[in-house]
Order: C-alpha cells, then structure tokens, then sequence
C-alpha cells in the first residue's frame, strides 16, 4: 500500500496541512522531504528505515556527504537539497538578531546558537559582536578544533572586536560529545579573554556552550 491508499487524515502532508508540522513525527517530516519512496517502500516507511540506520534524526542531518549519500533513496540532490534547507532555517533564526536586543533575548540567542553549532564534528569557537544597545554586529566563527588556552588565541578575538568597534560580546562553542556543561578549560579560557577585553573596554556578555541539543550559559551559572 502506497502513501496514496492511506486514509487522508493519515498522509503526512494532509496531516500537516490539517494540524501543524509540530504534530509530526520525525519520520513524517521526513518522508516529505524525500517526497517519494522506493520500489516497494513508501516514503515514510523509507524515513523510518533511515533514521534506524543513522541512529537518530541529528545524525543524519550532520551525516558527511558521503555517508548520506551511500544510504538508500538518498544521493547528491538530496544532499543538496538537505543543505540548503539546513541553511535556510540557520538564516531565518539570525534574522531577528539583527532587528532586536541581543542581550534581552537569550532564548533567541540560544536557538540562534543552536542552529549554528550542534551539528558540527570539530569543536568551533565563535563570537557575536554586539554593539552599545547590545545588537548584533556580526557572528564569526574564529577557532576550530580542540578549544583550549593552545588553540583560542585572545589577541585575535581582541583584533576583531577593535575591527568591529564592538562594546560587548558573547562567546559560543559546541561540545561534539554532547555534553554542555562548560569544563574547566572552558571557565579559564573565558577568564583569560575577559581580561584581553577589558583592557579595550570590551564587556563580555556570556559564553554559550552547546551539546547534546542544548546550550548552557556560564552568565547564568554565575561564571562571568
């Protein structure tokens, strides 16, 4: 039986005309992403057979491209497609950053952060640059790898907040291991930068860390 033989009210895209896209399961989203099954499958039986063989829904959408393309009803296009998707939603939640008070909306930031940061496989530490009334400026993502006092270098961070004529900032890196919770290191190297700031009157704000599908915030923690 294909998806067209269902009753209507079963059908993922009737259902999210019908009830919202939140009403879906992680296999109806996505079978309508893949639109067709194979030979034989339906689409949301092929959804399902590729979020067993992945693990999870986030392992599939951060999937290398070539281990997503070696899955069954995938390829190229729908790599493609995936991605630009992906990029579009990034987008859409760093929109509002630019029209309103950072700093007054951390669950924005959160979600903005999030967006950008939980599906990447290498530690990246990032930074917004915030400007008087706290707005963003810019976002740029300036050290990759292992995050440690080796690898995150303040007279860059501070070389960019000049170049920026930033006030204040907020940092950000993702846990890959899916851990939030900041280590030592992390409380350290922030010390060490708010220090680097404070000598051109740069304030930082917080430090985001993202894992596992959440964030932590050391300003709430009482770190800063």
């Amino acid at each position: 039986m294909t998806i067209r033989d269902w009753p209507e009210a079963e059908r993922p895209r009737e259902k999210l005309l019908e009830k919202g896209a939140a009403a879906l399961s992680d296999a109806e989203l996505l079978a309508i992403f893949l639109r067709t099954g194979c030979a034989g499958v339906s689409a949301v039986d092929l959804a399902r057979e590729l979020l067993h063989r992945f693990g999870s829904l986030a392992a599939m959408l951060s999937a290398s491209q070539e281990s997503f393309c070696r899955a069954r009803g995938l390829g190229e296009a729908k790599f493609v497609q995936l991605q630009a998707v992906m990029e579009l939603a990034r987008r859409h939640l760093e929109e509002p950053l630019h029209r309103e008070h950072v700093f007054t909306s951390p669950a924005l930031v959160g979600e903005f952060l999030l967006a950008q940061l939980r599906h990447c496989q290498q530690e990246v530490f990032a930074v917004l640059f915030l400007d008087t009334q706290h707005r963003l400026i810019a976002w740029e993502k300036l050290f990759f790898g292992t995050v440690d006092g080796a690898s995150v270098h303040p007279r860059e961070v501070v070389k960019r907040a000049l170049h920026h004529n930033t006030a204040a900032v907020i940092f950000s890196h993702n846990h890959p291991s899916g851990v939030a919770e900041p280590s030592e290191s992390d409380r350290l190297i922030t010390r060490r930068l708010k220090d680097a700031l404070a000598l051109v009157d740069v304030r930082v704000l917080d430090h985001v860390v993202v894992g596992g599908g959440y964030t932590v915030s050391m300003a709430e923690q009482g770190v800063l």
